[in-house]
């Protein structure tokens, strides 16, 4: 039995930032998710993008946390040494309609609040991306659209809250939950929780966290997303974060930079019934090489790195779903869209509001907490092969293992330590970058698995073994 103050479920970016917030405030945690990992269910496809929200709905929860959660996490990561780089975005419009559209979209990032986007015309367009295709007529542009690691803004929520005194509990489905008036017990298949409140952020099995409460208040449909990483030559290519104009079903497929040097397309906006459906399919590859060669046409030509996709949490709304019952002392946080990285710790503050008016109390004083120092994963970052300091004090950072992505046997073996230490393969890659880069582990990818079964002391067949 495990008995805490509130339980989490749900151990993505918005769930680890909700624990982090809580458990700095005094009370005490237990952070649980299904998988073996944080980070390791929709978060870990994120796009990477910082967003101003000058696209949300005016007046929704997702505007107002969007824009809190923009100054709070550039705050945050500048703090824990987390890449970003400022690269603003450019919105094209390519026909009539996507350019009488933009002039709404202006003033929509003036109703939201964001004041510093401008309409461009197609002479500025191509001046601030000379390699575009033929035919853009106009752009808006919005410079404080950046882009951020972020798997290690998730890394570095769950260290911080277990670092706070949380319990972090992976592996653990929930089972069954029997609520009181004392609260809940959720059964998981090896104990107990107890927890006088509970806060469902389990992405994909939100709705189904919420039904075993009682509620219907909305339904996930997985939306997958597939992208492509192109190789790190293809950066040159650009400079920006490039948007196609939004419908009211998806922001669309970009094409962007990302903190590690690559170049992203996609995502697509696929509505699935299966929940673990992350395939690449034949036509979602093609149709994003086709919005490619209509944006940037040398991209195409480029060498593509990685195909992967990732589900989105899409339900019948259009707004965030977050929602308080006070005397079930329950909070369903639901329907987080694209933009829960940006606004993660905003919605942590927000629930932690709901929480504290409802008259939740903690067993413990607030904790004095400060963000962790995460390792430096980012290109414009310096690496621990290039720290001439890290190597003198241990020549493992000096020792390069995977060449594609430049990373050391010290940050392999670093990542199979410590509180949070990876549990798989797929936990490494999110640490260190390790198997990457262009052969995508063909050369590293030996050595990578003999170093962590010798850490860890796990079976190296159990760590290439291919989960079904």
């Amino acid at each position: 039995m495990v008995e805490v103050d509130v339980a989490v479920v749900g151990a993505g970016v918005v769930g680890c930032a909700v624990a982090r917030h809580l458990a700095i405030d005094g009370a005490s945690v237990a952070l649980l998710d299904r998988a073996a990992d944080v980070g390791d269910g929709t978060s870990k496809a994120n796009t990477g993008v910082l967003h101003t929200g000058f696209d949300t709905e005016p007046g929704s929860l997702e505007s107002r946390l969007v824009a809190r959660g923009h100054g709070l996490l550039t705050d945050y990561a500048a703090a824990a040494g987390i890449a970003v780089e400022r690269t603003g975005a450019l919105l094209v419009a390519w026909d009539d309609e996507q350019e009488a559209a933009l002039p709404a979209l202006l003033a929509k990032a003036d109703a939201n609040g964001y004041a510093s986007a401008r309409l461009l015309d197609a002479a500025e367009v191509r001046s601030c991306e000379p390699h575009l295709g033929p035919g853009a007529r106009s752009g808006l542009s919005v410079p404080d659209e950046w882009v951020i690691d972020p798997w290690s803004v998730t890394l570095a929520f769950a260290t911080e809250a277990v670092g706070a005194g949380a319990r972090l509990l992976l592996a653990t489905p929930v089972e069954k939950i029997v609520s009181g008036d004392g609260g809940h017990e959720l059964e998981l298949p090896d104990c107990v929780v107890r927890a006088q409140w509970l806060v469902n952020a389990a992405g994909l099995g939100a709705d189904r966290i919420d039904a075993l409460l009682g509620h219907h208040d909305f339904t996930v449909t997985p939306r997958r997303g597939q992208l492509l990483v192109f190789d790190k030559l293809a950066r040159r290519l650009l400079c920006r974060i490039l948007l196609p104009v939004p419908t009211a079903r998806t922001k669309g497929v970009l094409v962007s930079p990302t903190t590690w040097g690559n170049v992203l397309l996609g995502p697509t906006a696929e509505d699935l019934e299966d929940r673990t459906d992350t395939a690449s399919t034949t036509g979602g590859i093609e149709g994003l090489l086709r919005a490619g060669r209509r944006v940037l046409p040398a991209l195409v030509d480029e060498e593509v790195t990685a195909v992967y996709a990732g589900l989105r949490s899409a339900t019948e709304h259009r707004d965030y779903q977050v929602r308080l019952d006070a005397g079930q002392r329950y909070v369903s946080v639901g329907g987080i869209r694209s933009t829960g990285l940006t606004s993660s710790l905003a919605v942590a503050e927000h629930v932690a509001g709901l929480l504290d008016g409802a008259g939740a109390g903690w067993s413990g004083p607030a904790v004095s907490s400060a963000p962790p120092v995460m390792p430096p994963l980012g290109e414009s970052q310096v690496r621990p092969l290039q720290d001439p300091d890290r190597i003198a004090s241990d020549p493992a950072y000096g020792t390069p293992l995977c060449h594609c992505e430049q990373v050391s046997r010290g940050e392999v073996r670093d990542a199979c330590h410590g509180a949070l230490a990876a549990a798989d393969l797929g936990g490494v890659r999110r640490r260190t970058r390790a198997m990457n880069g262009r052969c995508q582990g063909f050369y590293c990818g030996a050595e990578v698995v003999a170093l962590v079964a010798d850490e860890t002391g796990s079976d190296p067949g159990s760590l290439t073994r291919v989960p079904r």
